[in-house]
């Protein structure tokens, strides 16, 4: 099927339109609508606010015309605060500059076109990092499935706050 999405719209920390905040949001209450009463999802505002105001923050929005139908973002990570810390993955030749994929989602008119494909590529496109890592819900083999058709691979699991899900850490070599 044809994507009807024309429209992808690169944003940079600092350089964030007015607006930009909520449009996350709503996206992302819409993709979740059948989980916001899980109070985790209910803290998106607070991701949104801790990613947006990251030194290096990256986002990449597909537009159908006017309307957001999905998104990607992360922002490098600290060194010693990488994900894959906390697992046996070791680095190849100690390239170890990592940039975290916070979010992949699209609206679920949207789905199925191809279009969490486009935005993670674009969002990686330009990247200079080593390595890009991810997490996944254990509970959703189809979604790290598709990770690992996109170059992913598992090399670990953890729980980063009380009340989320368990996660597959997934790493992907940028440099190859």
């Amino acid at each position: 099927m044809e994507s009807s999405v024309t429209d992808l719209r690169h944003f940079q920390h600092g350089d964030l339109p007015e607006g930009f905040r909520q449009m996350l949001i709503d996206v992302h209450a819409d993709a979740y609508a059948d989980q916001m009463d899980d109070p985790f999802h209910q803290r998106f505002a607070w991701f949104v606010d801790h990613w947006t105001g990251m030194e290096g923050f990256s986002c990449v929005v597909a537009y159908d015309i006017e309307d957001p139908t999905g998104f990607a973002y992360g922002a490098p990570l600290a060194p010693g605060r990488e994900w894959w810390r906390s697992t046996g993955y070791e680095p190849n030749n100690g390239y170890t500059s990592t940039y975290a994929v916070s979010e992949v989602m699209v609206r679920p008119r949207w789905r199925k076109q191809g279009i969490s494909e486009r935005l993670h590529e674009a969002l990686l496109k330009e990247r200079t990092e080593d390595l890009a890592v991810l997490l996944v819900d254990v509970t959703h083999p189809k979604v790290q499935a598709l990770y690992e058709s996109w170059g992913y691979v598992k090399v670990g699991e953890q729980q980063p706050f009380a009340d989320s899900p368990v996660y597959a850490v997934m790493i992907r070599d940028l440099r190859t």
